[in-house]
């Protein structure tokens, strides 16, 4: 049998925390709550069945979310999931306790991931890990790290698919009335904002653009509608939205087909047109790649109230994951 620490200090997020309790303490597993004394969870109050100093002796160490990301953690926490880690436990983050795997050194020259919120400042403050800020969540081996809220869920199943084989994963999921699995390497389900209106040179043309995604739109278009030459227009493109101005057309035309999968009953061949991608073939190409998913998984899980008929509620297509309710990229 498996042991499993679930390490617990004041400032963890009680969601990550619950979930990962809800899911190793099967009786498949020798689950065992460490903290330093009494912690406070958000509102509530928590008594561990051990100190920090029994997350060594454990095969796998699990660290919820930091809720304060701008909070170093505890030094006696980073000590400890070092020090289990030196001692060949496996360990897991999730959603931002990856902050304090980052700070016990762990993600060093590793990919890895967190709330996609978070990515950037994980990023900046820590130089020497491989921020990954799209998918689910991370295998490395030894050190695992997921994205937020829905996608700790994920990797938990994850390990227990590991440990215990599909098929009681698939009943631990059950159970739990959650999708069996969902692979680390899907999308983080967002989409690229528009940037903000402002005094920037190319503030009316990100409106212009996306009146038109319909339309075979080259960066020559829109450096004649900017008024500027192309590698004018490329620069302010980086400098602006951090990206290339091909790159930000294609983010915008995957997600008017998100929203039009989300909200309409309309053909692949049909969002295909209406987002300038031309066919359904390029559609589900550029879909795939970028989400994870192709167009009519997608539809399977995110479709709208709307597209099952006003006021109803989203429902489940046999064999398709539950829909989600919560924020798409959790």
């Amino acid at each position: 049998m498996e042991s499993v620490a679930l390490a617990v200090t004041d400032g963890m997020l009680h969601f990550e925390l619950s979930v990962a309790h809800e899911v190793f303490g099967d009786p498949l597993y020798r689950l065992a709550v460490c903290g330093p004394g009494p912690v406070r969870v958000g509102r509530f109050l928590l008594e561990p069945d051990a100190g920090l100093d029994r997350l060594p002796h454990a095969d796998t160490v699990i660290v919820p979310g930091w809720a304060d990301v701008d909070v170093p953690p505890p030094a006696d926490l980073v000590d400890a999931v070092r020090a289990a880690h030196e001692a060949g436990a496996r360990v897991a983050s999730l959603c931002t306790g990856a902050f304090v795997l980052a700070a016990a050194g762990l993600l060093d020259g590793r990919r890895a991931t967190t709330h996609w919120a978070h990515t950037d400042v994980l990023a900046a403050r820590h130089p020497l890990v491989e921020v990954d800020p799209d998918v689910l969540y991370v295998d490395n081996g030894s050190v695992l790290t997921s994205a937020g809220k829905a996608a700790a869920m994920d990797l938990c199943l994850h390990l227990v698919r590991l440990d215990h084989g599909s098929a009681v994963a698939n009943t631990v999921a059950r159970r739990l009335v959650v999708p069996p699995h969902r692979a680390g390497g899907q999308a983080q389900f967002v989409t690229a904002p528009v940037p903000a209106q402002d005094d920037h040179p190319l503030a009316g043309l990100f409106p212009w653009v996306i009146e038109r995604l319909d339309q075979a739109l080259t960066v020559e278009d829109l450096a004649r509608r900017a008024n500027m030459s192309s590698r004018h227009l490329g620069r302010h493109f980086r400098s602006v939205t951090g990206t290339t101005p091909l790159q930000w057309l294609l983010t915008q035309r995957i997600r008017r087909a998100q929203e039009l999968l989300e909200s309409t009953g309309d053909s692949v061949d049909a969002i295909a047109a209406a987002t300038g991608m031309g066919t359904a073939t390029t559609l589900r190409r550029h879909f795939n790649r970028t989400l994870g998913v192709p167009p009519d998984a997608y539809r399977r899980t995110f479709r709208s109230a709307r597209a099952d008929g006003a006021g109803a509620r989203p429902r489940a297509e046999a064999g398709s994951p539950t829909p989600f309710t919560g924020h798409p990229r959790d």
